[in-house]
């Protein structure tokens, strides 16, 4: 076929890529891109969110950075990524890394490990609640086994609280799991062949064959994590509601909080922080873990 032909045809295939691309960038028109430009717009404004906003300028970010509540926040977010990116994140690493062997009983503890993950974060939180309560909760009665006159209240005691929000998601890493799972299947069997008649051990072939060839999978789990710790709101506002006093203050509680007081342009204000920190967190980690390279 000549090239012209085949010119002609592409071109019009690709009429029909885009018209069924349509509806596509119509939903990301009306109900993402939309959205983000009002938030980036009105955060430059004093706004109630029932009368027309006012142009205020940058009154609401040297606000928010003036706040010792936002400070608290974000050095509380800093903490929460560090463990994100490590602790959560190589926990599910590890599971995948083990289910991978097919050890006994492998499917069994795939499925018994999805389990709590397919619950809410709504409703951890809640069940969370009742495992730290002080009088009937099932860890404070444990260690009153062995210490009689043990008595925590988990999440309304200072530095308790933070560590108690941070076990209500620290070891539900299903996602990352199931992600890095789904790439150590895609290895072809002849590069574990390869290697072992090269004479590579079994952990050399895991450090130098599976984990490097991983690290797609490994960064996304890490955005991922970092992520969802950004825009964090459940979790915390069943539990300690950003207390006891701010030890466990984040940016969404901000944000709701801002919107309750009917101040509207400061809590896009925060929203915009949350939608940057979001992208710098995207792109350091695509950079760190070169995933725009192939792994192959």
């Amino acid at each position: 076929m000549k090239k012209a032909q085949v010119s002609k045809l592409e071109k019009r295939n690709y009429k029909w890529i885009y018209l069924f691309l349509l509806p596509s960038i119509l939903i990301f028109l009306f109900f993402y891109l939309s959205p983000i430009v009002t938030v980036f717009v009105t955060s430059f404004t004093k706004w109630d969110g029932f009368n027309s906003p006012v142009f205020a300028g940058l009154d609401n970010y040297k606000q928010m950075i003036g706040s010792d509540t936002f400070q608290i926040a974000l050095k509380n977010l800093l903490f929460w990524s560090i463990i994100a990116g490590t602790l959560h994140v190589g926990f599910g690493v590890l599971v995948a890394f083990i289910l991978f062997q097919k050890p006994f009983g492998w499917k069994v503890t795939r499925t018994v490990f999805m389990i709590p993950n397919v619950i809410s974060a709504a409703a951890w939180a809640l069940i969370y609640k009742f495992i730290f309560n002080n009088d009937m909760g099932i860890l404070n009665n444990i260690i009153r086994k062995f210490d009689p006159e043990f008595g925590v209240q988990w999440f309304y005691q200072s530095p308790y609280a933070f560590w108690a929000v941070t076990l209500t998601w620290l070891f539900y890493a299903v996602i990352v799991t199931l992600v890095v799972l789904n790439d150590l299947m895609a290895i072809p069997e002849e590069l574990n062949e390869a290697a072992r008649v090269d004479g590579a051990a079994k952990w050399q072939i895991i450090t130098r064959i599976h984990l490097p060839l991983c690290r797609n999978a490994i960064g996304t789990g890490i955005i991922c994590s970092i992520t969802s710790r950004i825009a964090m709101y459940e979790q915390i506002a069943l539990t300690t509601a950003g207390g006891p006093g701010d030890d466990t203050m984040n940016l969404p509680i901000i944000l709701v909080k801002s919107i309750s007081d009917m101040k509207y342009g400061y809590a896009n204000a925060n929203g915009v922080v949350m939608f940057i920190l979001g992208l710098l967190i995207l792109a350091l980690v695509n950079k760190a873990f070169r995933m725009n390279e192939s792994a192959y």
